[in-house]
């Protein structure tokens, strides 16, 4: 999947968040994969074609309409969460400081925080990501 977040990377991201008290909730736009499935394909909620269902056993993810790889359903739970650059950046909250490009977009981003860390990548998703992760140890011992 180009230009998207590595799945071991945003599985790792998603398992740290539900720890930290923040797990993913599906919303309308949100990108998610289905890893195991020989999908190479990234899916977006979007109302008429993927939805999301609320049911008391969890969330499930509907497929509407025909779809080549048939599958109607998949629970929440067996999908990895591909979380945008302004959803990153929402979860870092105060920390963030700002996004600078290292010269020519092609040579990478780095994601500044509060603390004066810098967390740089080839992509700006993946410098919040890589950011993000700096900071959810804290927020994981901030919650026991």
């Amino acid at each position: 999947m180009r230009g998207v977040m590595d799945l071991a990377l945003a599985a790792h991201l998603g398992e740290l968040l539900t720890t930290a008290g923040r797990p993913w909730v599906p919303r309308a736009g949100d990108r998610f994969a289905i890893p195991g499935r020989d999908l190479d394909q990234v899916f977006v909620i979007a109302e008429m074609t993927i939805e999301v269902q609320e049911l008391s056993t969890g969330r499930l993810i509907r497929f509407n309409g025909t779809t080549e790889w048939a599958l109607d359903s998949i629970d929440a739970d067996q999908v990895v969460w591909l979380p945008w650059e302004h959803q990153l950046r929402d979860l870092l909250g105060a920390s963030f400081v700002t996004l600078e490009a290292l010269g020519h977009p092609s040579e990478g981003y780095a994601v500044v925080l509060n603390d004066g860390s810098r967390h740089v990548d080839t992509q700006a998703e993946l410098a919040y990501a890589r950011a993000l992760l700096s900071v959810l140890p804290t927020l994981v011992d901030g919650e026991r």
